[in-house]
């Protein structure tokens, strides 16, 4: 499963002899939701379509928080509503959306964060 629980420690740095501690952390992407909401499971869908699209799977450490046995990060992160999508990168929250309309709106939100795409252009005739 490519999810992961969410865990308040933070990640650890990886070390390099010769730079040092490690920069870059990937971004985090919190998704809170109801599981009996079924609108959630579609922004989980709409989600996974962003990802594969432009072949983004790694690109976030992604967190499925239920916020039935999560209240306390639900409050940390001030989710009123389900469901809720949160980026977090260098330890702030970068974006927060509620209830996207659909896989479109997403990747326009996630835009800053995904890749472009990997297929090459086709040459011209």
């Amino acid at each position: 499963e490519v999810a992961e629980r969410w865990s308040p420690e933070p990640e650890a740095s990886a070390m390099s002899a010769d730079r040092g501690p490690a920069t870059y952390e990937r971004p985090r992407l919190l998704f809170f939701f109801e599981p009996t909401d079924g609108y959630a499971r579609r922004v989980d869908g709409f989600l996974a379509q962003v990802l594969q699209r432009r072949r983004n799977h790694e690109t976030f450490r992604i967190h499925r928080i239920d916020v039935h046995e999560r209240p306390d990060l639900a409050a940390r992160f001030r989710v009123e509503r389900t469901p809720t999508l949160c980026v977090v990168h260098n330890r702030r929250i970068a974006l927060r959306t509620h209830r996207p309309r659909g896989p479109r709106e997403l990747e326009q939100l996630l835009a800053p964060w995904l890749q472009a795409s990997r297929v090459p252009p086709k040459a011209p005739h």
